[in-house]
């Protein structure tokens, strides 16, 4: 296939945020040698840490390898979710009620954190609560759906409404599910004017912010922390590393805990306005009931689809990424097979090997690590959550339980990601072949 028959004339390897919203070099600001806070990454749990400490007083520096904004903050679909790859009625059934009901009431204190920051900063970034469509892919993933999301309402009163394959069309117009689930409070933004937004209050709020000053080492302990960087050493205080996807393994420990995978999205060329509203009629984001996902979203601010998927998987080239998420686009909407793409990109987040994120303090350095696919809510809670600790003032997150598990040998080189991924596949074909057993919700409430 040739490559013009694939992308459009004017097709960029980059994300499609960056058409509004690239990431502009902040090299050679010099750092401080002695600070109150020193912030590892400058992506979205970085930045509203340093929100949070400057609003207190606090003196804050963060520093990145890469300039303000290069990473997966400016990279990810910008979706707003209570999202986490175990579900409510799975945690109860390990960790008990309670303990289940507090993991999905901070999910749901991070979605309202995203949207308390953009409104209290007037960040101008496109945040909709514009509804999720769950798409089954089969009739036992419907099924399970149901359970799932009704023992959920019963329990926190997060509102859903099923959806069956005779009315989809409603919501989508692919043939590919088995009907599906709305959750009507969950939402998107443009995650590049997002973070542009919370860079730009950052830095007006005194925080100084260095690009292209890589940390190569930390010593010390709480109270008195050396770090190694590009541009000299810096003492600090406190310490947070928020690195995520991108944690270098000389942070050893912290590594043997992340599991670093590529993230696959392709933005298409502009579409006629009918056609989009015939193909997402609610303009929704969606995201299918497989483990790992196939998604797609309207473009915020054009008349754009934006999607992606193939998690994992070890594309070269943008030729491949375009072949493959094409093929992935030629499925949901086969009308749409020979579609041209605009953009096309990757960016590197960041698993866990309980499929739980996580946040604490070791050895003095705060840590919010291994989002899942939840970065934008996940990243800016757990910021937030962080400086609140640092500050006296915040009691624990049911993230910072001490439990941080990694495995034997692991030391960061994620090699067995593209076979995880594929056992993912199987399992969930395996699961498609049960029988379907839908629950009846309770009168009156979906």
């Amino acid at each position: 296939m040739a490559a013009s028959e694939l992308f459009t004339p004017d097709f960029k390897n980059q994300p499609y945020w960056w058409d509004r919203a690239a990431p502009q070099p902040a090299a050679g600001i010099e750092p401080p040698r002695k600070i109150d806070v020193a912030i590892i990454g400058s992506g979205l749990t970085g930045l509203s840490a340093a929100r949070t400490l400057l609003a207190a007083g606090r003196g804050v520096v963060v520093l990145d390898g890469e300039d303000p904004g290069y990473g997966a903050s400016r990279r990810n679909a910008g979706y707003l979710g209570r999202t986490l790859k175990k579900s409510f009625p799975e945690l109860m059934e390990a960790h008990g009620r309670e303990h289940a009901i507090a993991v999905y009431r901070e999910l749901d204190a991070a979605l309202q954190t995203v949207r308390a920051i953009v409104a209290e900063e007037r960040i101008e970034c496109h945040e909709v609560r514009c509804g999720r469509f769950i798409g089954a892919t089969s009739p036992a993933h419907y099924a399970q759906l149901a359970t799932e999301l009704e023992i959920t309402r019963r329990h926190l009163g997060f509102e859903y409404h099923m959806l069956p394959k005779s009315e989809q069309h409603r919501e989508m117009a692919t043939d590919i599910y088995f009907g599906g689930a709305v959750i009507p409070d969950l939402g998107a933004l443009h995650p590049g004017l997002y973070h542009a937004g919370l860079l730009d209050r950052v830095q007006s709020a005194g925080g100084i912010v260095c690009g292209r000053t890589a940390v190569n080492r930390i010593a010390g302990e709480s109270g008195r922390i050396e770090l190694a960087t590009a541009a000299g050493a810096i003492v600090a205080r406190d310490v947070i590393l928020a690195t995520n996807g991108y944690t270098p393994r000389a942070f050893s420990w912290h590594a043997r805990r992340v599991i670093p995978f590529t993230a696959y999205m392709a933005a298409t060329e502009p579409l006629p306005e009918a056609l989009l509203a015939t193909l997402l009629p609610n303009r929704r984001t969606v995201i299918d009931s497989n483990v790992n996902i196939d998604f797609v979203r309207p473009a915020p601010d054009s008349p754009r689809l934006l999607f992606g998927g193939a998690t994992g998987s070890n594309l070269a080239s943008p030729e491949a990424i375009g072949r493959r998420l094409r093929a992935i686009l030629g499925r949901l909407f086969p009308d749409l097979a020979t579609l041209r793409l605009s953009h096309a990109w990757t960016g590197r987040c960041a698993g866990t090997f309980d499929l739980m994120p996580h946040m604490g303090c070791r050895d003095g350095i705060w840590y919010g690590l291994g989002y899942n696919f939840a970065g934008v809510p996940m990243g800016s809670y757990f910021g937030v959550r962080i400086a609140e600790r640092i500050l006296g003032r915040e009691r624990r997150s049911v993230f910072e339980d001490g439990r941080f598990p990694s495995v034997p040998l692991y030391t960061g080189n994620p090699w067995f990601v593209p076979h995880a991924m594929r056992y993912f596949d199987w399992r969930d074909r395996r699961f498609a072949t049960r029988p379907a057993r839908v629950p009846a919700p309770t009168p009156g409430t979906c």
